[in-house]
Formats: structure tokens, sequence, C-alpha cells
């Protein structure tokens, strides 16, 4: 019944006859279709017939005169004046179902794992869909089990939370991403690889989320050879598949590496038509397409939950370029890595000193706050005087404080330090942590 109220759906969204204008022109990355431009939405879609029955599908960027502006979402060959450009939907979007889950798709939701077609569900649940209303929202829930130490003591994230991973290039984001992708308790995993290199996706699916983690998983991959328009709709995409787990009343990890390449596509997108550059030669429809985009992951009307993981890859280290600056001030927290950190060899590199979640310490029980926060100022002690300590310009015994922390050091960075093929649970890391600290239950 679910596969017969699908296609009746589908007959029903068909158009009862064919629309389409012709190319015109090609200028740099823009197809201008002459036509009917009354039938043209911004944002919907136009199938481009090339030489050979090939056909490009494109979106609708904008107008100019009595052209639309159009972008392909594959190459230009064979497209030449006088194509026809057939009007298709202006609320393009796509159809999940359950049989999703351990498939991987492209950005436009078409299988390339060789596994064949996969059932579409009834509903459409649009690319670019507008995020629940404020006042409606439930609040975020109980703390989540992520697995990774560092984050589960020091940075505890709830379900419905917002997190996103700064750090640099080859810092190890994408294996914290692939530790938190199997290790963290939830329903359902969606996975978007947005402009990644072609080369590590089969390690990703392979080695990092293995066959367990793919099978309660949707990846959605856009390389980075890919279009600028396809790399962006593979972010869409991936926030239109959380949404519908979501309202199925599942907790949901979406994850999406990177945001900041979500970006870039957006500026691709801007410069060719015509906008102007501002910060880093960013577009100003980058800013305003990126709360958009972000704010769609979180808690839902009902009892579903979409948690969201972003990684933000930092222009060279600066972790207040324009996109890592906009991106922390939406999102609810931030977990800093450092080349520092990974050039000694602890991996995960997590700066906890530099790292926020905004839930805590709501999301700690009130009996494990008061370790939480000794630890805290115990690396933060050490942190003030590292220098000094490692020139030998300290005297032991000066200060108890310097002299504990120097001590804990040791202790605290192993506990932080953890391989990829481990997890630990939330209870284990309160343990564990207070046995470095020295308290006892009693005392807590």
């Amino acid at each position: 019944m679910t596969a017969l109220g699908g296609l009746l759906k589908n007959l029903e969204s068909a158009p009862d006859r064919e629309v389409y204008g012709r190319v015109v022109g090609v200028r740099g990355l823009l197809v201008e279709i002459a036509g009917p431009l009354g039938a043209m939405a911004i944002g919907g879609r136009v199938v481009i017939e090339g030489q050979d029955g090939r056909e490009t599908p494109c979106e609708v960027l904008g107008f100019e005169g009595e052209r639309a502006l159009v972008m392909p979402f594959a190459p230009l060959e064979g497209v030449r004046r006088g194509c026809r450009a057939i009007v298709g939907s202006t609320e393009p979007g796509v159809r999940p179902s359950p049989r999703w889950l351990g498939r991987v798709v492209d950005a436009m939701g078409t299988p390339i794992d060789g596994l064949g077609p996969i059932d579409q569900g009834p509903t459409v649940y649009p690319y670019r869909a507008s995020p629940p209303p404020a006042h409606a929202r439930k609040r975020v829930g109980a703390p989540l089990d992520l697995g990774v130490r560092a984050i589960n003591t020091f940075l505890t994230c709830c379900r419905g939370q917002r997190m996103g991973v700064f750090a640099g290039s080859g810092v190890g984001k994408s294996v914290l991403l692939a530790m938190l992708a199997r290790n963290t308790q939830c329903d359902v995993a969606v996975i978007g690889l947005v402009g990644e290199r072609g080369r590590e996706v089969q390690e990703f699916l392979q080695d990092d989320l293995g066959e367990a983690g793919l099978k309660r998983s949707v990846v959605v991959v856009a390389t980075s050879d890919e279009p600028a328009l396809k790399r962006r709709q593979a972010a869409y995409l991936t926030l239109a598949l959380a949404e519908y787990f979501r309202d199925q009343g599942q907790d949901v990890l979406c994850m999406m590496d990177s945001v900041t390449r979500f970006a870039m596509a957006q500026r691709e997108i801007g410069l060719s038509i015509g906008e102007p550059p501002t910060a880093k030669g960013y577009t100003p429809t980058v800013f305003a397409e990126l709360p958009r985009l972000l704010e769609r992951a979180g808690p839902g009307t009902g009892e579903g939950t979409a948690t969201g993981l972003f990684t933000v890859l930092v222009d060279g280290d600066d972790h207040n370029e324009p996109v890592a600056d906009a991106v922390r001030g939406i999102l609810d927290g931030h977990i800093v890595m450092e080349r520092s950190i990974a050039e000694r060899g602890r991996y995960p590199a997590i700066n906890v000193l530099k790292s926020v979640s905004r839930t805590m310490p709501k999301s700690t029980p009130e009996t494990e706050r008061p370790v939480v926060a000794r630890a805290r100022r115990t690396m933060a002690t050490y942190s003030d005087m590292e220098e000094l300590i490692r020139l030998g310009a300290y005297r032991p015994g000066s200060s108890p404080e310097v002299d504990e922390s120097i001590d804990l050091n040791g202790p605290l960075e192993a506990f932080l330090k953890q391989g990829k093929e481990e997890a630990t649970g939330l209870g284990d890391c309160y343990a564990q942590l207070r046995t470095i600290l020295g308290v006892s239950d009693t005392e807590r």
C-alpha cells in the first residue's frame, strides 16, 4: 500500500503537459534559457536535452531580462544553442523510506553502491525545507553517549544538540567523525560527505564506518570533483533525510563533513550569478544559507531528535575565519581540534579548554560536576604554566596547585587519548576521571 500511495502521489504531481524553453547562451557555469519564464521558479528544476539524447539536470538560480539563468548538476558537454530545456518541478524533493538504511547515494538520491534502486516513500521531503517553528520545537533531550571520552566527559552533548568540530586539514576530524558515527547511541545515522576526496569514500565506508555502522546509516556522497551545485545539494539532501527519520520518532545522528565545503560551493554559485564578494570572497548568500541549513537539525515538534555534528575546515588554522566564526555563532557548542596536539601524537586532538558545550552543566549529573570542574581547573593550571615547566623555570613546591597539575598531566593526557576502535560509555568516563583525581564515591 505504501508503494501504491507513492505511485499515486507521483501521478498527481506529474505535469499535464510538457513545458520547455530553449538554450540561448552559455556563460561560464551558467546557461541562459529563453522561454516560458512564468513556469519557472527560483530553486526549480530544468532538464536540458543535449546531443545524442543526453540529459543535463539544472537548477534555476535567477532571471536576467527575458532569460532564466540556470546552473547544471552535471558537465555541459553536448549542450548547444537551441537545445530544449524542459521545465520540471518547482519544489524539488526526495521520497525517503526505511529501505534507505544501509545505502550510499549521491546528491540527487540515486544509489551509487551497486545494490540496485531504493524503494521510495509516499511523502515528499523538500531539499530546502524551513526549520521547525521555534515556538513548537521540543527542548533538547537526555545526555547522548558519543563513546569518545574527551567529549563525553568535558563536552557532554544532549539529544537534539548541534555541535561543530573545528579543525585544520590533516588534524583528524574525519577520523573523529568516524568514531562518533560508529559509537554514538542512536537509532539512525545520516552522514553527508560534502566535497570529500573520492579516494577516502571507500575507506570511510569499509574501515571507519564498517558493516555494522552502515546498516543503521544512510551515506550521502558528493566528491570534490563534482559541480558546485551538486556539492551544495548533498548538504540539503543530508538534512532532508535526517528530518524524515526524526519525524518517524527516531533519535537521529546527522553528521556532515564539511560545512566549509558547503560554503565554498555556495560561494562558487553566488559569484557565478554576479553576487559581490565579501569576507575572503564569500558572498552574502553564504551567510544567509548557513543558518537555514544548520537550524534544520535539532529537536522536532514530535518525539524524534536530530543531533547535528558538523565539521568545519578552518582556513589556515585560523579559528576566527569567516565561515568558522559564523558557524560557531549558530551551533550549540564547538569542539576545537588543534594541530599542536596532533603533532605530539595525542588523538583525538581536542583542546578541551577551548571547546564548549552550551548544554553543560545541565547535561552533567550533579554528583559529577565538581569532578569535571576540578579536572578542567587542573588542565588550565598546567596550560598556564606549561612553558615555564618545560623550560625548567618552575621550582617544585612553589605552588600546590601547579604541583598537582604536573602530577596529573600524564594521566589526564592518557585519559583524553583514545584509539579509533575504542569506545567508552558515559558512566565509565566519569569513573575513570574520578580514579585519576583520586576521588572516592563517598566524596562526590
